[in-house]
């Protein structure tokens, strides 16, 4: 069987699927996907080092295909042990064909890479975004192993046209998020 990148499949099959199950004749109002925001923050302590920031900006280079923006404080926070224009954070913000590329990557190679993964939860923000959280990066194929003391975890947010959670949900599973199955309760009784 051919492999159809998602970009296509999200023109075509993705798109009779929602437009059934949603009800909506006309394409453009179907919800879609506008930016994939992938984050990672950096702690001082772990990882406050400038050997250790240039090694995370490499890796999430590696893994979206972009140079990451470094995210610096605004303000001193002494509770935190933070100072005023201290790295914080890396973001990197995915849009077009890098975009569909990395959500590909993530879902058909990434997501199964997981040790034990049984689905992710199906809890939306309200507006039909959804975000990820990944522990370990070294998930991706396109790392080599990692070092102990160089593991970083990172969030990844899916920003779509949604507006709801049942229309995000819906675009959601259309293109393959792995969410998990609902549980069966104690009292259950199946039917059959």
């Amino acid at each position: 069987m051919k492999y159809v990148p998602l970009q296509k499949r999200l023109r075509t099959d993705i798109a009779e699927a929602l437009k059934k199950e949603l009800g909506e004749k006309n394409v453009h109002a179907l919800p879609r996907i506008t930016k994939v925001i992938v984050n990672v923050g950096l702690s001082t302590k772990k990882y406050g080092s400038k050997d250790i920031q240039a090694f995370i900006a490499e890796q999430l280079a590696l893994i979206t295909g972009q140079k990451p923006a470094i995210r610096k404080s605004r303000l001193s926070i002494s509770n935190f042990n933070i100072r005023e224009n201290m790295v914080v954070g890396m973001v990197v913000t995915l849009r077009g064909k890098a975009m569909y590329n990395f959500l590909d990557r993530l879902l058909n190679y990434v997501l199964p890479r997981i040790r034990d993964f049984r689905g992710l939860k199906p809890q939306l923000d309200g507006r039909g975004n959804y975000a990820i959280g990944i522990v370990d990066q070294s998930i991706f194929p396109e790392l080599p192993p990692p070092e102990a003391n160089k593991i970083f975890g990172m969030q990844i947010q899916i920003t779509t046209t949604a507006g709801t959670d049942e229309r995000g949900l819906a675009l959601l599973k259309q293109i393959g998020v792995p969410f998990r199955r609902p549980q069966k309760k104690a009292g259950d009784v199946a039917t059959a």
